[in-house]
C-alpha cells in the first residue's frame, strides 16, 4: 500500500478498510502509517477512496442517534452543528450553539481543546468556574431535549482511529494534508449523526490552509462527504489572516461571546454568528427568521445561561483576570494595513492561553487583546495589543512572536487611502 500510493496508484476498498482498522488495533506500525500518510500528503486522494477512509474511520468506533429527540409536536427534533477548522480568537461555538437552540433546533456540539496557536472551545469554557466539559451519552441527550443545546468533549468511542492517526500526523509533518484533514473532521461530524452540517473553513495565515486555493479544496472535499454519507452540508471560506473578534484567549474570549450575546460585541463576531445560524436553521428546516433578533432581544443569552448552569457552572461567577499585562503600541500614525493571526495566536499561546501538548495545562486569563483590526486609523503610541497572562517571564517569547507582525501605512499615504480589509466571509460552498 505505501509503494502503491507512493507511485501515485489509488488504493482498493479492501485495503483502505484492512489499514484503518489493523493500524487502531496496532498491527500496523507508526513508522509504517507515517510512511503512508506522508505519501497520501504528496500525492493525494481521489473521492472515492477519501470517501473510503473516511467510513472506515467511522467504523472504527461508535454512532450516535438523535432520532429519539421530540420537539414540542412529537416529530423528530432536528440537529444542526457546526465545525470550524481551527484559528485564533474564534469563539463561535460559545454564542451560536445557543441561538441556534432558540429555534427549537438541537445542536449537539461536541468540541476539543486548543493544540499549539489555535485555540480550544473547551479551554475557553472551562474558565467558567465549575463548568464540565465531560458528560455521558445519557446527560448529553437529556440536556439536549430540555435545553436544546450542548456543548462537551467527545466521548472516546466516536472514531478512535482518528485520534491515534491524528496524533501521528502532529509529529510527522503530516498534518496539512486535505485527504486526511477531510476524513479526520468529517469521520467524528458523521459519526456524531447531526442532520446538518456547517462547515467554517479558515484561510489565511493563522489556519492550515493558507491559500484560498486549498481551502477551497477542503471545503469542497468535506462537504462532499458529509453529502454522500446523507448530511445536509454546506460551508463557508472565511478569512483568519487577522485574528476573529478582538480577543485571543479562554477567559478573555469567553467575556468577549457574552458581549455579543447581549447583543454587542466586534461586528466580525456577530457576522459570522450570524451567518452560520442562518445556515444551520435553514438546513433544519426553519425559514423566515432572523437570528439577530435573538442576540437582540436576550433569547439566545437566557439559553446560554441555562447551558452553563446545566454543565456545572457559574453564568454569573467574575471571569480570572491575568495578573500582569504589557502593552504593545504603535510605532507611528497612519492605517493599521496588516495584524498577522498567526503570530498573535503564537504570542497567546507562549502567554500560556495554549499548550504545546494535549496533558499541558493552560492558563484562563492569558492571551492578547486587541485595540485596533485592519482598516483602523491609529496614532503613535497608541495601543495596538495588550498582552496578559499571570507568568511575566513568558511576555519576552510573546513579544518575539510578534515582531513584524503588523503594518501601518503613512497618514496621507494612497496605500493608506486605498486600504480595504479583506472581506471576513470569502466564499460560499453550497
Amino acid at each position: 500500500m505505501i509503494r502503491a500510493k507512493r507511485d501515485r496508484q489509488r488504493l482498493s476498498d479492501g485495503q483502505i478498510d484492512w489499514v484503518v482498522d489493523a493500524y487502531t488495533r496496532g498491527v500496523v506500525a507508526d513508522e509504517q502509517m507515517s510512511a503512508l500518510a506522508m505519501a497520501i500528503l504528496l500525492n493525494g486522494m481521489d473521492r472515492p477512496e477519501i470517501a473510503r477512509w473516511t467510513n472506515a474511520m467511522i467504523a472504527s468506533g461508535e454512532r450516535m442517534d438523535f432520532s429519539q429527540l421530540r420537539g414540542p409536536d412529537g416529530g423528530v427534533k432536528p440537529t444542526a452543528d457546526k465545525h470550524s477548522t481551527g484559528g485564533v480568537g474564534d469563539k463561535i461555538t460559545l454564542p451560536l450553539a445557543p441561538l441556534v437552540a432558540v429555534y427549537g433546533v438541537a445542536v449537539p456540539q461536541l468540541s476539543g481543546r486548543g493544540l499549539g496557536h489555535t485555540g480550544g472551545t473547551l479551554d475557553k469554557l472551562e474558565a467558567i468556574p465549575g463548568w464540565q466539559a465531560n458528560l455521558s451519552n445519557e446527560a448529553m441527550m437529556d440536556q439536549l431535549s430540555s435545553l436544546g443545546a450542548v456543548i462537551c468533549a467527545a466521548g472516546s468511542g466516536l472514531a478512535p482511529a482518528d485520534k491515534k492517526l491524528y496524533a501521528l500526523r502532529d509529529v510527522t509533518g503530516t498534518v496539512e494534508a486535505i485527504p486526511l484533514i477531510a476524513s479526520s473532521i468529517m469521520s467524528k461530524k458523521i459519526a456524531e449523526g447531526t442532520g446538518t452540517l456547517v462547515l467554517d473553513v479558515k484561510c489565511g495565515s493563522g489556519a492550515f490552509m493558507k491559500t484560498e486555493s486549498d481551502a477551497l479544496e477542503l471545503a469542497r472535499t468535506m462537504v462532499d462527504l458529509g453529502r454522500d454519507a446523507g448530511v445536509n452540508t454546506s460551508a463557508l471560506l472565511t478569512d483568519m489572516d487577522t485574528p476573529l473578534g478582538l480577543t485571543a484567549g479562554n477567559a478573555i474570549e469567553v467575556a468577549e461571546s457574552v458581549e455579543v450575546l447581549a447583543g454587542g460585541g466586534p461586528a466580525d463576531v456577530v457576522e459570522l454568528t450570524v451567518e452560520l445560524a442562518r445556515r444551520m436553521l435553514a438546513g433544519a428546516g426553519i425559514t423566515g427568521v432572523d437570528p439577530a433578533e435573538a442576540l437582540a432581544d436576550g433569547r439566545a443569552m437566557d439559553v446560554w445561561r441555562r447551558m452553563i448552569t446545566a454543565q456545572g457552572g457559574d453564568a454569573d461567577a467574575p471571569m480570572a483576570t491575568a495578573r500582569e499585562s504589557h502593552v504593545v503600541t504603535a510605532g507611528e500614525s497612519g492605517v493599521l494595513t496588516r495584524l498577522d493571526a498567526m503570530a498573535v495566536g503564537l504570542a497567546a499561546w507562549r502567554l500560556g492561553a495554549g499548550r504545546a501538548r494535549k496533558e499541558d495545562p493552560v492558563q484562563d486569563a492569558a492571551g492578547v487583546r486587541l485595540h485596533a483590526k485592519p482598516g483602523d486609523s491609529v496614532q503613535a503610541g497608541q495601543p495596538l495589543l495588550t498582552l496578559l497572562t499571570d507568568t511575566p517571564e513568558q511576555f519576552d517569547r510573546a513579544l518575539s512572536a510578534l515582531e513584524g507582525s503588523h503594518s501601518i501605512a503613512p497618514a496621507g499615504s494612497a496605500e493608506a487611502a486605498s486600504f480595504v480589509p479583506r472581506p471576513l466571509i470569502i466564499d460560499r460552498i453550497d
